[in-house]
């Protein structure tokens, strides 16, 4: 089990780094930015995607993570030739993320209202019209969350995204700095009075549930398997009257712009168990919903399943066990 326990949600650093090490960091990714900035996009891009595919070919732990995720939206042996495949596709994907991402700081302000189809934010208006709270985002690392966001915040509306400040503050701090240029407001994963407080002004959170698999999650069946999702975004819909829309940023066959999909805005009547339950399934269905067309635009590559069936089992009976409304 201990074993096991090292794979939970592994973006996280238990300790601190040094000044110094903290500092380099944010040195090499801010000259990293400037090159990408100044080279024409197909180059780096190229180089990025190629070097994320050669990490998964050299790394076997992380190698082992990733064929056993996509061999699950697959239904396919970790091992099948076509989950390799997909799974090279995928880090290829995430190597033009990161170009995106380094270069959105140089991209002209008025470019973000064309990243995303002017329609499907006019749909997501009226639904968060609609809500008696705010409206809560759940969304996983599929296409470009920061296009999505830049889109929004480009019509004036008050957007927010949760993000973890415990692994590297200092690089936190200048993709915090890169947000806010587009009026996306940023707000560090413990600070939960400003949580709160943004979705009680009925404004936007954003909120990603594919960081990786915690044993004290939400017990919900994804895909194949029984796995946990955050107990947050169903929690703070129950508390806040907000709604939560389930959406994905699907990349067009352009490559430069995106579609958002989402599925039916799933309201949380309670905070009991049986509700928190219903909800994260919810999300979850969702969520598998739209990655399973195209599963190679899916970038996540930590643990997302339990390794252990004896904890995939006690998953699931748990679960039951919420829905009689005997565990919270």
């Amino acid at each position: 089990m201990t074993a096991q326990r090292r794979l939970e949600a592994p973006h996280r650093r238990l300790q601190p780094g040094s000044r110094l090490f903290e500092g380099a960091v944010v040195a090499g990714y801010k000259a990293f930015a400037w090159v990408v900035s100044h080279l024409p996009p197909a180059i780096p891009r190229v180089v990025l995607g190629r070097g994320a595919q050669l990490s998964y070919l050299l790394w076997p732990t992380k190698r082992r993570w990733s064929n056993a995720n996509f061999g699950h939206v697959l239904g396919l042996s970790p091992n099948a030739l076509r989950v390799r495949r997909t799974v090279l596709r995928a880090y290829m994907v995430y190597g033009r993320y990161l170009v995106e991402l380094a270069r959105l700081p140089a991209l002209a302000r008025e470019h973000a209202d064309q990243l995303v189809a002017g329609a499907d934010l006019d749909q997501i208006h009226r639904i968060w019209e609609e809500s008696r709270g705010g409206l809560i985002f759940s969304l996983g690392h599929v296409g470009n969350g920061e296009a999505a966001a830049a889109g929004v915040a480009s019509r004036g509306w008050p957007i927010n995204v949760v993000a973890d400040d415990s692994s590297f503050p200092g690089l936190f701090e200048e993709f915090r700095r890169t947000r806010e240029q587009w009026r996306v407001h940023v707000i560090p994963c413990r600070n939960l009075r400003e949580i709160y407080t943004v979705l009680r002004r009925r404004e936007m959170l954003a909120l990603l549930i594919d960081w990786g698999y915690r044993a004290d999650g939400i017990p919900v069946k994804l895909f194949d398997a029984w796995t946990t999702l955050p107990a947050g975004p169903a929690t703070l819909a129950a508390k806040t009257g907000s709604r939560i829309l389930p959406i994905t940023l699907h990349r067009n066959a352009d490559g430069r712009t995106f579609s958002i999909t989402w599925a039916e805005p799933i309201e949380v009547a309670a905070a009991d168990p049986a509700s928190l339950q219903r909800a994260t399934q919810a999300m979850a269905d969702a969520f598998a919903a739209a990655i399973a067309p195209s599963p190679e635009q899916w970038y996540s590559f930590k643990p997302i399943w339990p390794l252990d069936p004896a904890e995939s089992d006690a998953l699931e009976a748990r679960a039951a066990r919420m829905l009689a409304g005997e565990d919270a």
